[in-house]
C-alpha cells in the first residue's frame, strides 16, 4: 500500500490537513488571487477536505486576519478560499512554480503537496468530472444536458492578473475557478444561465458547473464556451492608441451591446423602483469619508465631490434599479469577429455577495466603462484625454441608440456614479499600484473642481 492510499476515501478526515496549515499560510499570501495582502494571516483552519479523485484533495480553508473565535464557535474575521492540492510522493521538477512544500508532520509527513490546477493531468481529470454529472462528498457537478462537452481537451492555465484562476480547455471553453468562496450562487453561473434562456447572445452560456453543500452551500467553478481568436477590449482599445487609430466606432457597438445586457437583465430579473437617491448619495458620502482618511492626497477634494453627491440626492430618479454586471470595464468585454460579448457577471469579489445579487441603477455600469476609457487614455504620455472624450461620447451615444434613454443626460447620476468610481480606484490604486495614482487623481481633480 503507497503513503497516498489514505487519499482513497471519498472525505479525508479533517486532521490529516492540518500539519498542512504552515505550509499554505506562507503559500497563500503569495497568490494573485488572495485577497488579505494586507494583513497577516493570524489563523489558518480547513473547513472542508474531500478527494477529487486519487492524489487530489479539494479543501475549503477559512484564513483569519485577527480575532478569536467568540463564544459558541462564531467565526473571526476572515475569508474561505478554494484549493485543489495535488498530493504525491516525490518531487517533480515538472511542478515547478505549483510547488506548495513537502509536509513535515503528521499523516501528511514526507508527501510533496502543490497546486493541482497547475498539474496538466490533474486539470484534464477536473474535466472528466464537469463531463459527467455526479458527486463526490459534498461536492456536486452538474451541466446542461443538452451540452456534450469532448474528453481529451488540452488545458492551459491563463496567467492574467485576476481574482480567480481559469483553465482554457483546448481552446473550445473555459472554467473560471472561484478562489474566494461566499454563501450562495455566484452572479458568474446565475446570470449567464438566466440570460442565455432570455436568448442574449452577448454572454457565453454555461455548460457545466460545480458547488458545493458544505460547510455552506457555494458556487464553486463555472465552465463556458471559449471565444477563440477574441481579443479583450482593453487590449483593443491600447493598440488603437499606439497606432493612432480611431477606437470611436468600437466604442459606439460596445455602447450598443451593453444596452443589449442590460436590457435582456431587466428581462431575467425582476426591475425594482427608480433608484433612491438619497440613500446611494449617502452611501457614496461615507465611503469618500473613508478613501480620504486613507488616502491624504484626496482630502483638498473632499467638498467638491461631496457637492456630486449632493447633488445627485436632488436629481431625478432614473431609470429603475435593476440587476446589473457590477465591475463593468473594457478588461471585461471581448471582441470576436465584430461583435462585442460581455464576460465575469461575478462583480467585486471584495462585496459581499447579497450585494452583488440585488439590484443598482444600470449607470453604475456606464459609469465603470467610461472610467475604462479615461484609464486606457492615461497609460502611455503624451495623454490622450481628447481620445477618452471621443470615446465617451460615442460609447453614450451607441448606449442611448439601444436602451431609448441617453445617459449623458441624466448628468447629475453620471457624474455622481463616476465619482463614486474614481474615489474607489483611488483607494485601489494606493494599497496595490501606486504608481497608478495620477490615473484616478486627474479625473477625482476633474469632477471635484469642474464638476464634469
Amino acid at each position: 500500500m503507497t503513503k497516498t492510499a489514505f487519499l482513497r476515501p471519498r472525505s479525508a478526515p479533517a486532521e490529516s490537513m492540518e500539519s498542512l496549515a504552515g505550509l499554505l499560510r506562507e503559500w497563500l499570501p503569495l497568490q494573485r488571487w488572495f485577497a488579505g495582502k494586507d494583513r497577516p494571516v493570524t489563523d489558518l483552519g480547513v473547513l472542508s477536505t474531500t478527494e477529487l479523485f486519487p492524489g487530489c484533495l479539494h479543501v475549503l480553508v477559512h484564513a483569519a486576519h485577527g480575532g478569536v473565535p467568540a463564544p459558541g464557535g462564531a467565526t473571526p474575521a476572515g475569508d474561505c478560499y478554494q484549493l485543489l492540492l495535488g498530493v504525491r510522493e516525490r518531487p517533480s521538477p515538472r511542478l515547478g512554480k505549483a510547488l506548495i512544500g513537502t509536509v513535515r508532520d503528521g499523516l501528511l509527513a514526507g508527501l510533496t503537496v502543490h497546486d493541482a490546477l497547475q498539474d496538466p493531468r490533474a486539470a484534464q481529470l477536473l474535466l472528466e468530472r464537469l463531463r459527467r454529472p455526479g458527486t463526490a462528498g459534498p461536492l456536486h457537478f452538474e451541466g446542461d444536458p443538452a451540452q456534450d462537452v469532448p474528453s481529451g481537451l488540452v488545458p492551459r492555465l491563463l496567467n492574467a492578473e485576476q481574482s480567480n484562476s481559469s483553465l482554457v480547455y483546448g481552446d473550445e471553453y473555459i472554467l473560471k475557478v472561484f478562489r474566494r468562496i461566499q454563501p450562495g450562487v455566484n452572479p458568474d453561473l446565475e446570470v449567464p444561465g438566466a440570460l442565455a434562456r432570455q436568448g442574449c447572445h452577448r454572454v457565453p452560456a454555461p455548460v457545466a458547473w460545480m458547488r458545493t453543500t458544505h460547510p455552506f452551500k457555494a458556487t464553486l467553478g463555472v465552465l463556458q464556451p471559449y471565444l477563440r481568436n477574441a481579443a479583450d477590449g482593453w487590449t483593443l482599445a491600447l493598440d488603437a492608441l499606439a497606432s493612432g487609430d480611431d477606437f470611436t466606432a468600437q466604442a459606439h457597438a460596445l455602447g450598443r451591446a451593453t444596452a443589449d445586457v442590460h436590457l435582456a437583465l431587466s428581462s431575467a430579473f425582476p426591475v425594482g423602483a427608480p433608484g433612491e437617491n438619497g440613500r446611494t448619495a449617502a452611501a457614496m458620502t461615507e465611503r469618500l469619508t473613508a478613501a480620504a482618511h486613507a488616502v491624504p492626497a484626496l482630502q483638498p477634494y473632499v467638498p467638491g465631490l461631496r457637492s456630486a453627491f449632493a447633488a445627485l440626492a436632488t436629481c431625478d430618479a432614473g431609470p429603475p434599479a435593476q440587476r446589473i454586471h457590477g465591475d463593468l470595464h473594457l478588461g471585461q468585454v471581448l471582441r470576436a469577429g465584430r461583435e462585442w460579448f460581455v464576460i465575469d457577471f461575478e462583480g467585486e469579489p471584495s462585496r459581499p455577495l447579497s450585494e452583488r445579487r440585488s439590484a443598482h441603477s444600470p449607470v453604475r455600469d456606464i459609469a465603470g466603462m467610461l472610467r475604462s476609457f479615461d484609464y486606457a487614455a492615461r497609460q502611455r504620455r503624451p495623454w490622450r484625454p481628447e481620445w477618452a472624450r471621443r470615446c465617451r461620447e460615442a460609447y453614450c451615444a451607441g448606449y442611448a441608440a439601444r436602451a431609448g434613454w441617453d445617459p449623458r443626460k441624466k448628468h447629475g447620476l453620471l457624474r455622481a456614479y463616476e465619482t463614486d468610481r474614481a474615489v474607489y480606484e483611488v483607494l485601489y490604486e494606493a494599497r496595490h499600484r501606486p504608481d497608478w495614482l495620477p490615473v484616478p487623481m486627474a479625473a477625482i481633480e476633474r469632477l471635484a473642481v469642474r464638476g464634469d
